[in-house]
């Protein structure tokens, strides 16, 4: 067994806080399929695994997140298995604002989907802003940038989602979402912490900057039906 919540942070989460959220059984978890395609089985024995693949939709994609490759589940076929690296903040976060900042909710879901499958930051669908308090800003009625909550746990929330519309880079927004998103999970008596593929130097670079440090690297699994 893991010794630290983070070494299994989709288990943990989906057998804690977010367990409202979660779609499954004894073995094995997912997130409710309009939130998102994370998922974790209790072990990746052939029961464990077994329960996994009972989960994989007809169409689309899951996605583990674990400090070790797996077994792909009976039946399945990977999409992509990368190296994500796993960041916690390390010190001391102070409350945050910045006047163009404001609460994103269900009326912006669809500018929310829309960037985030512009932008690809994760795994993102109609409903995951159900996970927590997302914050964004629009320029000219345009969702500019966004970040929010993934996955809660007690003693740590993730921030994720940090993106920004190609046509505002430059402004530092993505700065500004996640520090706000970071003094977010830090008021709700967290600590934060963040994934970000081992080879998006420039994510990395901010992540840095705002405070976070490597925890260690985890391997993020998606699979699907095999044809």
């Amino acid at each position: 067994m893991a010794d630290h919540p983070l070494d299994r942070p989709a288990w943990n989460a989906l057998t804690s806080l977010q367990a409202h959220h979660a779609v499954g059984g004894d073995m094995a978890w997912r997130f409710h399929p309009e939130i998102g395609p994370i998922c974790a089985a209790r072990s990746h024995d052939a029961a464990g695994l077994a329960e996994l693949a009972a989960l994989v939709p007809d169409e689309g994609i899951l996605a583990t997140i674990e400090t070790q490759p797996h077994p792909l589940p009976p039946g399945t076929v990977a999409e992509k298995i990368a190296d994500l690296v796993q960041l916690m903040a390390s010190g001391p976060i102070a409350p945050y604002d910045y006047p163009d900042l404001i609460p994103l909710n269900a009326t912006d879901a669809p500018d929310m989907l829309a960037l985030a499958t512009l932008t690809e930051p994760g795994p993102f669908a109609a409903r995951t802003h159900e996970l927590g308090t997302f914050w964004g800003i629009r320029i000219d009625g345009r969702l500019a940038a966004m970040a929010g909550e993934r996955m809660r746990m007690p003693g740590y929330g993730e921030v994720s989602a940090v993106c920004v519309h190609p046509d505002f880079r430059g402004r530092g927004l993505g700065e500004i979402v996640c520090r706000k998103a970071m003094a977010t999970v830090v008021g709700a008596g967290l600590t934060p912490f963040l994934h970000a593929y081992a080879d998006n130097h420039a994510a990395l670079a901010l992540y840095g900057k705002l405070g976070f440090e490597v925890r260690q690297v985890m391997t993020v699994t998606m699979f699907r039906r095999a044809v």
